[in-house]
């Protein structure tokens, strides 16, 4: 399986995770913990990297960080 990248980037929703993160004043630490609570096993680095645009994003892990950060997954993918 290829994989590709857009505009060098992994990933669309990174910014957007991030900003919203910063936004409530959450580390990349508690949105690990919050999302493992909520079934998603990520760690703080993955986060990070989501974040950069270094890493891929699951459609169960946007589902999950669109709940915990309390926004729609259309405002996460920028659509």
């Amino acid at each position: 399986m290829k994989i590709y990248d857009f505009d060098g980037k992994k990933n669309i929703s990174g910014e957007r995770i991030h900003q919203a993160r910063t936004a409530r004043r959450l580390s990349q630490a508690e949105l690990a913990a919050r999302m493992q609570v909520h079934g998603v096993l990520i760690e703080r680095e993955a986060i990070s990297k989501i974040e950069t645009g270094d890493r891929f994003v699951t459609d169960y892990e946007l589902q999950t960080f669109a709940s915990v950060l309390d926004v729609s997954m259309v405002w996460l993918t920028g659509a």
